[in-house]
């Protein structure tokens, strides 16, 4: 990397290092089988990002199979269309998904797993299906989803076809979508994220990271990994043999947390432009050269650290370069965090609130000591941060409204946060 004080540009390094970590991405693979009009687009979309069975490009393979995907996003989803009891069209449809499987085998393109898709509510199955998924199971491994799973019938039916004893490798149920039975009552979704966690001990560990970028039904699992990851890198970068520096020459840290927060961005997968990853980077070290963030990142990192202000002008040890990292690490995830579930909701973000906020965690966690920080990047479990991070997120939005209009928020503020925190883990 070439450092010029007037040409390097931070921001658009990020991107490009972003862009090449998902193009390293081995490819998912998933194949999405069951009648029409069972849901497999809402499950689709549910679970995928950038609703997939809407936007993505469906390109016929063969008669009865569509092949869904999109730019940017390393997933492959294949879709079968028109698949009815029929035994002819079941005939084609197998010769067609093993044709498939016998062609891609052992390539970027190969089939990793299936969803089987029933509409709970149906609660039955025929025989000829039966044959269809023990036939699919034959060669590649399928989780039964049952879709649409609304009371005690889908759990009967769960039931009924866990005793059937079917070569599947898991049973299901999910609501992809909030089913309202009043207007004062209704279903949330559930069920996804344990779909993601099934589906994650199916497919090649080689493909985690591209499973992990496609999904945003579980944005509390890509947080994790996002912070294992961070933990790795600044403890293998940091860890060994990291000499001080002069605080003037603080430009080296800057490819090092170039990398890290590319990586971060991969793992999240979300539409970021120029202009969030601008608001995120000006709110903890400006956007000029890569001299002047590196002594601002720094710098207001000793703000806050006590006893710190002394070594502007001396130097900066290893501890405290991988205590600056890993807060701007944290921070980048934690604000990610609430991105993705506003973009998973269709809700618009403002860069203003996301500026501040990327400022108000940076404040928190820059005044972690590196055993706080490292206890932090080890929370999996219980995930207080996101759920503070969301809360600070809505205070900030309540107070950018008119009067009127916060002192209605004001009173609906508590209930909301509670009902539709995505991070709340009582959900």
């Amino acid at each position: 990397m070439k450092f010029s004080d007037n040409k390097y540009n931070m921001i658009q390094d990020i991107l490009e290092k972003t862009e090449a970590e998902i193009e390293k991405m081995n490819p998912v693979n998933i194949l999405i089988a069951g009648k029409t009009g069972v849901g497999k687009s809402t499950l689709i979309n549910s679970v995928f990002r950038e609703n997939l069975a809407d936007t993505g490009i469906g390109k016929p393979v063969t008669k009865h199979l569509r092949r869904i995907s999109k730019k940017g996003i390393p997933i492959t989803l294949y879709d079968t269309r028109g698949l009815e009891l029929n035994p002819k069209v079941q005939k084609d449809i197998k010769n067609e998904i093993f044709d498939l499987v016998e062609q891609n085998k052992q390539t970027r393109d190969a089939v990793h797993a299936v969803y089987y898709c029933i509409q709970a509510n149906s609660s039955r199955i025929e025989e000829t299906e039966i044959d269809l998924i023990k036939e699919i199971s034959s060669v590649l491994p399928v989780i039964l989803v049952l879709t649409q799973s609304i009371g005690k019938p889908a759990e009967e039916f769960n039931a009924y076809l866990e005793n059937l004893n079917l070569p599947v490798a898991a049973v299901q149920n999910i609501m992809a979508e909030p089913y309202e039975i009043t207007e004062d009552y209704v279903i949330p979704a559930f069920g996804l994220k344990e779909l993601i966690d099934k589906t994650l001990q199916l497919i090649p560990k080689e493909a985690h990271d591209a499973f992990m970028n496609a999904q945003h039904a579980d944005i509390e699992r890509k947080a994790k990994a996002a912070r294992r990851w961070a933990s790795r890198y600044v403890a293998t970068t940091f860890g060994v043999g990291f000499a001080p520096i002069p605080f003037s020459d603080a430009s080296v840290l800057i490819p090092m947390q170039v990398t890290l927060l590319a990586h971060i961005t991969a793992i999240f997968g979300i539409s970021m432009d120029k202009s969030t990853i601008v608001s995120l980077i000006a709110a903890v070290g400006g956007t000029g050269s890569a001299t002047m963030i590196g002594k601002t990142i720094v710098a207001n990192a000793f703000k806050f650290v006590p006893g710190a202000g002394t070594l502007i002008g001396g130097l900066i040890s290893g501890t405290t370069a991988s205590i600056v990292t890993s807060a701007l690490g944290l921070s980048y995830i934690e604000v990610l965090s609430i991105i993705a579930a506003k973009e998973r909701e269709g809700e618009s973000i403002d860069l203003g609130l996301v500026e501040r906020l990327m400022r108000s965690q940076f404040k928190k966690n820059i005044k972690l000591n590196r055993k706080e920080l490292k206890t932090k990047d080890l929370e999996f479990e219980g995930d207080d941060t996101l759920n503070e991070a969301y809360t600070t997120y809505q205070e900030m939005e309540e107070d950018t409204q008119s009067p009127s209009r916060a002192q209605k928020a004001s009173r609906a503020l508590s209930k909301f946060v509670s009902r539709h925190n995505p991070f709340n883990k009582n959900k």
